[in-house]
């Protein structure tokens, strides 16, 4: 994709959110390029039929960055960019966060935090017991990283040598004010699973690492992000976690893309 695209693709986050008055843009950006390369290279899916047995499987688990995957999930046709200008709206099928019996391409309902993993750990499970040789993809933000669920789902995921699982991790830091969660390449590997850290808005490097997976355990792939990637005001900035952007805000920020 190139990066004419990548900014349309922020535009539309940024344009959806301010017309809501509502969405966690910093998030939605700092896993765009993951997004990308997962649905330009990465997963086996058919925009036309997302239920088939025969695919991929992609979670997002920090789904309150809903909106990064909407933008790509329209962008890939999966649904009308139309439903994009709703976003947030009452009987939109695009909500603060993904809802599966809505969205065309969402797998889960996701939101509340730790969820996406275990979820995930089951449908891997599920998939290598049926001999189906499709993958499991999920991405987790940092923060969830503090719930059990994530380490007593990287347990289980180990025991069970799920090698069709692979978690990556928006390591945008945003949870180091209230507790460090230090070395996760670390951890994941104290739990059997393979670990890398890469740059995670370096599109060769988040190919190359979803794409080096090892045949008897799972794989966790540590992207280091900016919250709020592309746009000066919000990049690292708490107070625009949950914002929308005012007329003015709104303004600067298209200017600053249009620029870029």
């Amino acid at each position: 994709m190139a990066g004419n695209e990548m900014k349309n693709l922020a535009k539309t986050i940024i344009k959806s959110a301010h017309s809501a008055k509502e969405g966690h843009i910093p998030s939605a950006l700092s896993i765009l390029e993951i997004l990308i390369v997962l649905y330009d290279r990465i997963l086996n899916i058919d925009p036309k039929n997302p239920d088939s047995d025969n695919r991929d499987r992609f979670i997002l688990s920090k789904g309150h960055a809903s909106l990064g995957l909407y933008a790509v999930l329209a962008h890939k046709g999966f649904f009308s960019h139309v439903s994009l200008e709703n976003f947030g709206k009452f009987e939109s099928i695009l909500g603060g966060h993904p809802d599966r019996n809505k969205v065309p391409g969402v797998e889960a309902s996701t939101g509340s935090l730790g969820h996406g993993l275990p979820i995930a750990v089951g449908i891997a499970l599920g998939l290598k017991i049926k001999k189906n040789s499709h993958k499991v993809y999920v991405l987790i933000g940092d923060g969830e990283a503090n719930e059990g669920t994530i380490w007593e789902s990287a347990m289980l995921a180990s025991h069970h040598n799920l090698s069709n699982l692979v978690c990556i991790i928006d390591h945008n830091h945003s949870t180091d004010r209230a507790v460090k969660i230090c070395d996760l390449e670390e951890k994941f590997k104290s739990f059997g699973w393979k670990a890398k850290t890469i740059d995670g808005h370096d599109r060769k490097a988040i190919y190359d690492s979803l794409t080096d997976l090892d045949e008897s355990k799972p794989t966790a792939v540590i992207a280091q992000t900016i919250k709020g990637k592309g746009i000066k005001m919000m990049e690292n900035n708490p107070a625009w976690h949950h914002k929308a952007p005012t007329e003015e805000e709104f303004e600067e920020i298209m200017r600053e893309l249009d620029d870029a």
